[in-house]
C-alpha cells in the first residue's frame, strides 16, 4: 500500500474507535491494530519519513486493503484486537499472541457469596463483571468494596448447618474489623446479601444508590476528624465515577452466536454478519448483493444467513437478527433483542453496515476523482468557512533587529502552490523603530492600494503572520480601502497554530495534521523567509559601508583595495601620501589627502 493509496481513500476512514486490519491480495490478515481514532492511526503510517520500521514498511508493501471494525470506546478496540490476533494470528502482529486473559471480578455462587478477582470464567451460575484491561483498576474496584462493605475471605462452607453446629470459629479479619463474621451468625443472610446487591449495583455502573452512602461516610468520618479515610473514599469516588462497567465486545453471559443486520438502497442490499465464540468477537464481515426484482429484506436476510455460516464455518445455534425471517434450518434460534448485551451487538452490527455504506458512498462520489489541489482548498475553505475556493491567497510577515531596516514581504499562492514571480519585497517608510502593528498596517494598505490602482484582482484569502494586534492592524488598512468584506483575512499565532479572525477573540483550532493547516504553515514560512532574507541582505549592505564610500571620487573598487590593503579607514587615515600612491594611484591619492587634510 502507497502514498498514493493511502491519499485515495483517507477521506473514507472513520474517525470512530476501533479496529484495523491490513489485507494482502488474497485476503489474508497482515495486522490487527486498534485504534481511539482509526483515521489518526492510519496517517501515522504514511505521514511519518523517520521513525517507520522496516518490518512496518514490509508490511505496507505487501498490503493491498484495509479493512475496519468500528466500537465503542477504546477499551473495546483493546479487547476486539486481543481476540481477533489470537485467531487470525497476523504475520506482523507480535503482542497479544501468548492467549492473554483479562481480568474479572466474579461474585461466586454460594451462601454468603465471596467476591474476588480471576482470569478465568467458570459457568458455574457465579455472576462475572468485566473484562478489565488494567489490574490495577479492578484492584481498584475490589479496594473500595472492601472498605464500603465487609465481606468475607474465607472459602469454608457457610451452610446453615455448619454454622448451626458452630463449626468455625471467629478469626482475625472479624477483629481487625474486615468481616462481620457471618461464620457465627454475627450477620444475617438477609443482611450479607443486601450489601451484595449494592455492591452488584456498583459493578453494573448504578452509582446513584452507593454514591449517596458514601459521601454520607465521607462526612460522617470527617466529622470524626479521620480525615485520611474520608480522603480515600473520596479519591476511590472519584475512579468509580469514570468506571465502565463492561464492553461489548466480550461477553461472560454470551456463548456462541451470530449476528446479523441488514439495509438496503435502490440496487443493493448490504447485510452485515458478527461471529461471537464464547462470547468474544473473532469476525465481523458485510457483503453486497444486488436486488434485482426481489426488494424483500426478510427474504434477502434469509437468503443471506446460511450463505455467510457456511463461508465462516459457523454452527452457532442462535443467530441475533432485527426481525424474524423464515429459514429452512428450524434448529436454529432467532433472537430480536430489545435489551441487553446482544441488543448492543445488534448495534455494533449496525453501526458497521451503516459504515460500510457511507464508505462505499464517498469512494463513488465526486470527491474522490478531486485532485490532491482540489481536494486541499476545498478542506481549507470548509475550515476557515469561506464563500470562495482560495485559488489566490497571499501573505505578509515583518522584519527588523531593534528597529533598525525594517523590511516587510508578501508571498503569493495560487492554486496551492507558490507563485515567486508574484512575491514582494517592502521596506517601511513611515514607521520609526520596533512598531510591528504599524509596519503591517503600511504595508498591507500599499499592497492593495496598488492593485485597486492598476484594477488587479484581489486574492480570496490574506493570511497575517501574528497574533490579533498585527491582524487588527491589516483589518484597519483593508477596511480603508473598503475591501474587508471582499476578502477572507486571517492571524496565525505562532506558539499555539491558532487561527483568528477580525474582531473575534476565540481563535480557531484546525487539526494538526490537516492538509488545510500545512499549507497554511507553508505560505507562513515562505513569508518569513522571504522577509529574512530581505533583511539580511540590506544589513549586510548597511555594514559594507564605510567612510570611504563618502570620498568623492572613491568608488566601491577603489574603497575595497584599500580596506584590503591597510585593513581598517583609521589606518588609512594615518598612512602616508606614498602609501596611497603605491595602492591606487596618484590621482586618487590627492582626493584622498584633499578629503582627509582638507
Amino acid at each position: 500500500m502507497t502514498q498514493e493509496d493511502y491519499k485515495a481513500l483517507a477521506h473514507t476512514i472513520p474517525t470512530s474507535p476501533g479496529v484495523y486490519q491490513y489485507k494482502d491480495a488474497k485476503g489474508v490478515t497482515l495486522y490487527v491494530g486498534k485504534a481511539k481514532n482509526i483515521k489518526k492511526r492510519i496517517a501515522s503510517y504514511f505521514g511519518r519519513k523517520k521513525g517507520i520500521t522496516n518490518k512496518t514498511k514490509t508490511m505496507l508493501r505487501h498490503a493491498k486493503t484495509l479493512e475496519f471494525t468500528l466500537v465503542e470506546t477504546e477499551i473495546d478496540a483493546l479487547l476486539l484486537e486481543s481476540t481477533l490476533i489470537k485467531s487470525l494470528q497476523p504475520r506482523y502482529n507480535v503482542m497479544l499472541k501468548d492467549g492473554r486473559s483479562y481480568a474479572y471480578i466474579c461474585i461466586k455462587k454460594e451462601r454468603f457469596p465471596r467476591v474476588f478477582m480471576t482470569y478465568r470464567v467458570i459457568r458455574d451460575g457465579s455472576t462475572y463483571f468485566g473484562p478489565y484491561t488494567s489490574k490495577y483498576k479492578a484492584r481498584i474496584l475490589l479496594d473500595l468494596i472492601k472498605d464500603l462493605f465487609k465481606l468475607r475471605t474465607c472459602t469454608f462452607t457457610l451452610s446453615e448447618k455448619n454454622i448451626q453446629a458452630e463449626k468455625f470459629k471467629i478469626c482475625l479479619e472479624y477483629h481487625i474489623k474486615n468481616c462481620e463474621a457471618p461464620c457465627v451468625n454475627y450477620e444475617s443472610e438477609i443482611a450479607y446479601n443486601h450489601k451484595i446487591k449494592q455492591i452488584k449495583n456498583i459493578l453494573k455502573g448504578h452509582f446513584l444508590p452507593v454514591k449517596s452512602y458514601i459521601k454520607e461516610e465521607m462526612l460522617r468520618q470527617a466529622e470524626l476528624l479521620h480525615f485520611e479515610r474520608a480522603q480515600g473514599l473520596k479519591e476511590k469516588l472519584v475512579i468509580f465515577e469514570n468506571y465502565q462497567s463492561k464492553s461489548t465486545v466480550v461477553s461472560t453471559s454470551i456463548r456462541d452466536l451470530d449476528i446479523f443486520s441488514i439495509q438496503a438502497d435502490d440496487a443493493f442490499a448490504y447485510v452485515n454478519y458478527i461471529k461471537i465464540i464464547d462470547g468474544a468477537i473473532i469476525h465481523t464481515h458485510t457483503t453486497e448483493m444486488t436486488m434485482n426484482l426481489n426488494q424483500d429484506l426478510a427474504q434477502l436476510l434469509a437468503y443471506s444467513i446460511p450463505i455467510l455460516r457456511k463461508r465462516f464455518q459457523s454452527i452457532a445455534p442462535e443467530i441475533v437478527l432485527p426481525f424474524k425471517v423464515l429459514l429452512s434450518q428450524k434448529d436454529i434460534t432467532q433472537t430480536i433483542p430489545a435489551i441487553g448485551d446482544k441488543k448492543k451487538l445488534l448495534d455494533l452490527s449496525e453501526k458497521n453496515l451503516k459504515f460500510f455504506i457511507l464508505q462505499k458512498l464517498k469512494k463513488s462520489s465526486e470527491y474522490v476523482r478531486q485532485n490532491p489541489t482540489e481536494r486541499i482548498l476545498s478542506t481549507l475553505q470548509k475550515d476557515l468557512d469561506m464563500k470562495e475556493l482560495p485559488i489566490h491567497l497571499e501573505c505578509f510577515d515583518n522584519s527588523n533587529l531593534m528597529g533598525t531596516n525594517p523590511v516587510s514581504s508578501c508571498v503569493v499562492f495560487k492554486n496551492g502552490k507558490p507563485s515567486k514571480k508574484d512575491y514582494r519585497h517592502y521596506n517601511v517608510k513611515t514607521v520609526e523603530g520596533p512598531n510591528d502593528f504599524a509596519s503591517m498596517e503600511e504595508v498591507v494598505y500599499r499592497r492593495y492600494k496598488r492593485l485597486l490602482d492598476e484594477k488587479q484582482n484581489l486574492p480570496q484569502l490574506i493570511i497575517i503572520d501574528g497574533g490579533k494586534g498585527q491582524l487588527s492592524s491589516a483589518a484597519k488598512s483593508l477596511l480603508k480601502l473598503k475591501i474587508l468584506d471582499q476578502v477572507t483575512v486571517i492571524g496565525i499565532a505562532k506558539r499555539l497554530e491558532e487561527i483568528f479572525y477580525p474582531n473575534e477573540s476565540i481563535p480557531l483550532y484546525i487539526n494538526k495534521k490537516s492538509e488545510s493547516l500545512k499549507l497554511i504553515q507553508h505560505a507562513r514560512n515562505e513569508s518569513h523567509r522571504f522577509a529574512i532574507n530581505f533583511h539580511r541582505l540590506k544589513r549586510t549592505k548597511a555594514m559594507l559601508h564605510s567612510e570611504l564610500h563618502d570620498i568623492p571620487g572613491i568608488g566601491p573598487k577603489t574603497a575595497k583595495k584599500l580596506l584590503d590593503h591597510f585593513g581598517s579607514v583609521k589606518k588609512i587615515r594615518s598612512a602616508k601620501y606614498d602609501d596611497w600612491v603605491s595602492v591606487i594611484g596618484k590621482a586618487l591619492a590627492e582626493k584622498l589627502q584633499s578629503y582627509f587634510n582638507g
